[in-house]
């Protein structure tokens, strides 16, 4: 099955017509896993940079061991076409799709691959963050980038979708941006382990809120700052945050120093 958009069909010399031809392209490596099985490339056609991201079977020892462990192993790409498209349906701004293709049906030999276009000038959030602690932005351009974050947070949980790997270097924030709320745009990335069902349990909630929380706390966000992201996360009032909601942010405040113990994992 290969699918391509047209306008990244009509920018390559020859249309693309099996998997293999997506395992052809030569560009540069962005990410290679130690044991993933995939890797991520930057390619350009026709002078518009496009990202390609190759997977190829983990083989059944990897996916029973992942099932054995309680982790929900990545077999393909199509988790994150599936997620791109979800994303798009429900406004929140994330990758635009070039082509998708899978070859086979068995998930530990199945190849497959996706590709979106660059998101040009665009920073992540933890680089646009970083000096934030000694240099503090003017405050309503800290509070806007707080409440996008919630709300986008606060819609995937909504609409059954958890991203498994919620930090702040996942968003990127397009560039220039004079700090209106009309021209905010942030976009949602890595999205190849998002899981998406009817109803996000309460653990995988704690564990994308802890995780933007642990990779905000080196921002210097205020008491205030982390109030705001809870009204707008859970819509509510702060009293009726605090008076429903303690057995959640504590789970959150537990994920997150767990994290700055640790670490973030390479996976």
């Amino acid at each position: 099955m290969i699918w391509l958009s047209k306008t990244f069909s009509d920018r390559l010399e020859r249309p693309w017509t099996k998997v293999d031809d997506a395992f052809a392209v030569e560009g540069e490596e962005y990410r290679n896993p130690e044991g993933a099985n995939r890797r991520t490339l930057r390619f350009e056609v026709d002078g518009k940079g496009y990202f390609l991201k190759l997977h190829w079977g983990v083989g059944w020892k990897e996916i029973l061991k992942n099932l054995l462990s309680l982790r929900l192993p990545v077999i393909g790409a199509a988790n994150e076409w599936r997620a791109i498209q979800r994303l798009g349906e429900l406004g929140v701004e994330t990758m635009r799709l070039a082509a998708y293709g899978k070859e086979g049906w068995n998930p530990a030999t199945q190849r497959s691959f996706v590709v979106t276009r660059e998101l040009e000038n665009s920073i992540s959030l933890e680089d646009y963050c970083a000096d934030w602690a000694g240099r503090p932005p003017a405050f309503a351009e800290k509070q806007r980038l707080i409440a996008r974050v919630a709300a986008m947070t606060r819609r995937l949980h909504r609409n059954g979708i958890n991203h498994r790997d919620l930090y702040i270097c996942h968003f990127l924030l397009r560039q220039p941006w004079d700090g209106a709320e009309e021209t905010l745009h942030l976009h949602l990335i890595d999205l190849h382990r998002v899981q998406l069902r009817r109803r996000v349990p309460r653990r995988w909630r704690v564990k994308d809120v802890g995780s933007l929380y642990f990779s905000a706390m080196e921002t210097g966000l205020t008491r205030r700052d982390l109030w705001r992201f809870l009204r707008v996360y859970h819509d509510q009032p702060l009293r009726s945050i605090f008076e429903q909601q303690g057995e959640f942010l504590r789970a959150v405040e537990k994920r997150a120093m767990a994290l700055k113990e640790k670490g973030i994992p390479d996976e």
